[in-house]
C-alpha cells in the first residue's frame, strides 16, 4: 500500500506541474519555481513533513521537496545559530543535491558533447 500512496501523491504533484504548463501556459522554469515555492510554503506551515510521513518517496522525490529542504534547513539552523544559521542551513541540507546535479551535468556534457 505504501507504493500506491507514494505513486499517487508523486503523480498528483506532477499532475499539478503539468496543469501549470498546459492550462496556465507557464514556461518550464516558471513551473519549477512555482513548485519549489509551494514546497517551501507548505514547510513553512509545517505541512510538508506530514505529507512526507504519509507519502514517503512520493513527496521527497518531486521538485517540491527542494523547497521543503531549503526552508527546513534554514529554520533548523536559525534556531541554533540565529540569523547566520539561515544561510548555513540552506546550504547544509541542499549542498549534496546541488553538487550532484552539477557533477552529473558536467559529465553528461563531456560525454555527449552538446552543440551550442
Amino acid at each position: 500500500m505504501e507504493y500506491i500512496i507514494a505513486f499517487a501523491v508523486g503523480g498528483f504533484i506532477c499532475f499539478i506541474g503539468q496543469l501549470l504548463l498546459d492550462v496556465f501556459k507557464m514556461t518550464p522554469s516558471h513551473m519549477m519555481s512555482t513548485l519549489v515555492v509551494a514546497g517551501a510554503l507548505l514547510d513553512g506551515f509545517h505541512l510538508y513533513d506530514r505529507l512526507i510521513d504519509f507519502a514517503g518517496a512520493g513527496a521527497t522525490v518531486p521538485i517540491t521537496s527542494f523547497g521543503h529542504s531549503l526552508v527546513h534547513g534554514a529554520m533548523t539552523e536559525a534556531e541554533r545559530y540565529g540569523f547566520l544559521g539561515v544561510g548555513m542551513g540552506i546550504f547544509e541540507v541542499t549542498s549534496v543535491g546541488i553538487s550532484t546535479a552539477i557533477l552529473f551535468g558536467f559529465l553528461v556534457a563531456v560525454i555527449f558533447k552538446p552543440k551550442g
